[in-house]
Parts: structure tokens; C-alpha cells; sequence
């Protein structure tokens, strides 16, 4: 996988923060406590995104929906 390097500014807070856990070794340097965090982040974004489409959609209208393609199909299946 390739990497871009990026300029970011951070409150000496944060950066104090990140330090303490490279120390600790949590993490084996800044850059890849900030890529998982990122990546986290970016993470929970879609999945709350996933379930505000999921949301959206009527559950009757979905279960009738199926309900109807696995009738058709029934027709369709060999008897056993």
C-alpha cells in the first residue's frame, strides 16, 4: 500500500497524548497512531452512514418485496 505524507496542525495536548502511548508502545510511532485513528474514524463514518440509508427503508415494503421474489422462485424449485 503506498503512503502520502501530509502536514497537520495539533494542539500540543494531542501531541503530548500521542507521545505518552509511542512510549508505551501502544503504537510504534505518530504517524501510524494518527493512521489508525483516521481509519477508525473514516470506519464508524460509513458504517453510521450504512445504518442511516438502512434507515430509509420501509420494513413492509422490504418484507412484501421479498416475500414476492421467494414466491416466484418456489414455483421454480424441483420437488426433493
Amino acid at each position: 500500500m503506498s503512503a502520502s505524507k501530509i502536514a497537520i496542525t495539533i494542539e500540543s495536548s494531542l501531541v503530548d497524548e500521542l507521545d505518552r502511548l509511542v512510549v508505551e508502545k501502544k503504537f510504534p510511532s505518530r504517524s501510524r497512531a494518527i493512521q489508525t485513528a483516521v481509519a477508525e474514524k473514516l470506519k464508524k463514518i460509513h458504517s453510521t452512514r450504512l445504518a442511516a440509508e438502512c434507515a430509509k427503508l420501509d420494513p413492509q415494503l422490504e418484507q412484501s418485496m421479498a416475500d414476492e421474489g421467494l414466491n416466484e422462485e418456489l414455483d421454480s424449485w424441483p420437488e426433493y
